[in-house]
Order: C-alpha cells, then structure tokens, then sequence
C-alpha cells in the first residue's frame, strides 16, 4: 500500500512537471513581434471601451510642478486595430476646455485634432507631429494611443527579472527614421504589461526612460495606474495617475465628432 502512495506522488510530480514545462514552454516560443503584439493590445486595448480622470503632473529639474486634470474616453472597434480617443481638459485655467480627439487605423495615419479654446479653433495634428509633446508634458501624441507593432522591427535581446517580475527585454528599431533610434522594452511575461522601456536618440544615447510604477486589478483587467516618463537628458518628468478607471460603460460612437470637440459631452465628462 505504501509502494502504491509513493507511485502515486511520482506520477503526480511529473504531471505538474509536464505542465510546467508546457507553460514555459509555450512562452520560449513566442516571436518578438507576438510578444510586442501581445503587450500592444493588453496595454491600448483592455475593455471593450474605457472612462478615466486621469491627474498628469509635469515636474522639471528643480522639482516645479504643473498640474493636468482630464478625463480620457476610448472606444475599440477591433482588437489591436480601429479605435478612438475623446479627452477633456479640466484643469489647470490656461488648458481648461481643451480637447484632443484621435482615430487610430490598422492600415494608415492616425488623424488626429486638438480643440484650442482660446482662440476657438480646432486643429489637425498631422502624422509627423506625432513625435511632438502632448501638452508639453514628456509623453508624445504617439504615446498617448500608441504605436503600432508592425511599425517598427523587434528583437528578442534576452529575458531577465525587473522588481521580482520575469520580463522579456525586447529591442524595437522603427522601419522609417524617428526622433528616436530604438526602443528597448521591459514587458512581464505573466501579463504582457511594459513595465519600462528606454528610448535612444539619433546619437545612440539614452534620452527617454517610460516605468509602470503601479498596478491594480480593475474589474477583472490588470492595469497601470500609475505610470512616469522622463527626460534623462533634462531632468523633466511627467507622472501619471489613472483614476475613477471604468471598462465596458457603453461609450457611444457619437462621443467622437468635431462637434463634441467644441461642445464636450458632460454626462461623460463630469
């Protein structure tokens, strides 16, 4: 009976061990472009649709800061393809009432339009100004929604830990010249999130740092709460912190028109 017991545990152990092994397996065997797909849809594309109030804090050398209050809406029309961007403005007075809207394409150009309150004019955002500050803070309009996997060409460099967590390190040079040369990222292995990723500009030298510094289970969808980049070069930094997260709210198509860039729809804005 007890030669029967001890069997039983052998087999057990080698079940779990086979497993395991597939599981980690199955991991080695992803490609550098599914890997960088992967953690473009968990990343842009968790819901169906999302509503944020998202509190943006600009933070020069000297430790100054400048604050940016909005609330971000976005709707997906297919997995790691079509998809549209509202954002509000709501503070501080000289950005209040501002607008940006994006539709994002699987096959061309995003389009993209900042509303200027001031002078009452909206204004199309054409595709090489991407790379621009998105209201001067360290992100880029590109970063906002995101860019493209099959924009640029990726390489597996290694897999390594970063703060306990197993990461691929995957290295992402763009197929046209950029600001920048490449684009080294830190993506879990569990979950596909970029926990950091560096940016090296046409010198080769490390210029731009992005960190996941928080993360929280929101209905089920893992998400960065809260999420830095700087300027290493300068010393500014923008930190961000996604609050009042809701998925699958059921935004309309109509939340994404000129009109509403004027006109802001404040059952969604409030």
């Amino acid at each position: 009976m007890k030669n029967i017991k001890i069997l039983i545990m052998i087999l057990a152990l080698g079940v779990l061990g086979m497993i395991w092994t597939k599981a980690s397996n199955s991991s080695d065997a992803l490609t550098p472009e599914e890997i960088v797909r992967a953690c473009y849809t968990h990343f842009y594309y968790a819901g169906n649709d999302m509503k944020a109030r998202i509190l943006m804090k600009l933070v020069d050398k000297g430790g100054q800061e400048r604050i940016r209050d909005l609330t971000m809406l976005r709707k997906n029309y297919a997995e790691g393809g079509d998809q549209k961007y509202f954002m509000y403005f709501h503070k501080p007075a000289d950005v209040k009432d501002t607008t940006f809207m994006v539709y994002k394409y699987i096959n061309k150009d995003d389009d993209r339009w900042l509303f200027i309150p001031a002078i009452n004019l909206v204004k199309r955002i054409a595709a090489n100004d991407k790379y621009s500050s998105f209201v001067g803070s360290d992100f880029t309009y590109e970063d906002v929604s995101g860019r493209k996997p099959d924009e640029d060409n990726h390489t597996l460099l290694r897999k390594e830990q970063l703060n306990g967590k197993n990461c691929f390190v995957v290295e992402s040079i763009p197929k046209a010249p950029l600001e920048y040369t490449k684009r080294i990222s830190w993506i879990d292995e569990t979950n596909f999130l970029p926990l950091k990723e560096e940016f090296y500009d046409k010198q080769n030298e490390f210029y731009r740092e992005f960190q996941a510094q928080e993360l929280k289970d929101i209905n089920g969808i893992l998400t960065i709460t809260r999420r830095v980049m700087k300027n290493i070069k300068t010393g500014h930094r923008t930190e961000v912190a996604f609050q009042e997260v809701e998925y699958n709210v059921g935004i309309g198509d109509d939340i994404f028109s000129e009109r509403y860039l004027r006109r802001p729809p404040l059952e969604w804005i409030r």
